[in-house]
């Protein structure tokens, strides 16, 4: 069971920090959470054992890595709408050149047969 949980946490902390870079950090917070969850049975059970720490710390340490990050990212990143008016003026402005392009378009020379 110790060894499962270590596993699991060191997985989900891995994830922490792989989310927490990427633009959907905001993610990266639900498997610190299991990371922190996993870490501190597998704690439990290595003192309840008497067993080495040093991979549970690891987890720990991957764990609030991936919480900085993703903080850091939720707190300081603005996103910002643009202008749509200037998108849907060139929307328009792109149709009418399309049409006048095909309106200008010599068909009759072409023998389909």
């Amino acid at each position: 069971m110790r060894k499962l949980c270590v596993i699991l946490a060191l997985i989900a902390a891995i994830l922490a920090v792989i989310l927490s870079v990427l633009p959907v950090s905001n993610f990266a917070f639900i498997p610190a959470i299991a990371s922190l969850i996993f870490g501190l049975v597998a704690m439990y059970l290595s003192n309840k054992q008497e067993k080495p720490k040093h991979t549970i710390k690891l987890a720990f340490l991957l764990t609030i890595l991936a919480l900085g990050l993703a903080t850091y990212k939720s707190i300081y990143s603005t996103s910002e709408v643009g202008d749509t008016e200037e998108l849907e003026q060139k929307e328009i402005q792109s149709e009418e050149d399309a049409i006048e392009e095909l309106n200008d378009l010599d068909l009759d020379d072409i023998d389909l047969e």
